[in-house]
């Protein structure tokens, strides 16, 4: 069984006891969350699509922490002006485990 969330504006297709790495939540470490809003559910031949979502379907999952993503180098430069910028830039993500899915 798989389904495909939105979680935080992002749309991400789970199955149960997989790790997504979400735009950043609060909540804590060991913490539960819950997603209600579930566009498509899969089991097999039998898919169940939503308008846009489906009523009644949660995902739910636990949150294993907090992480950054790997280094981002933004370099900018112009020609034949001396004009040289370089920035980096980390994003901030939160680990989830899958726990369930419920239609």
């Amino acid at each position: 069984m798989y389904a495909i969330v939105d979680i935080a504006g992002k749309q991400f297709k789970v199955t149960q006891d997989q790790f997504v790495y979400a735009p950043l939540m609060a909540g804590e470490e060991g913490a539960s969350v819950e997603f209600g809003n579930v566009l498509l559910i899969g089991d097999g031949d039998n898919v169940t699509v939503g308008t846009p979502g489906i009523s009644g379907a949660k995902v739910a999952g636990k949150i294993l922490g907090h992480v950054k993503g790997d280094k981002v180098i933004v370099f900018k430069k112009k020609r034949r002006k001396g004009f040289k910028k370089k920035n980096g830039h980390r994003q901030d993500f939160t680990k989830v485990q899958i726990t369930g899915i419920t239609q």
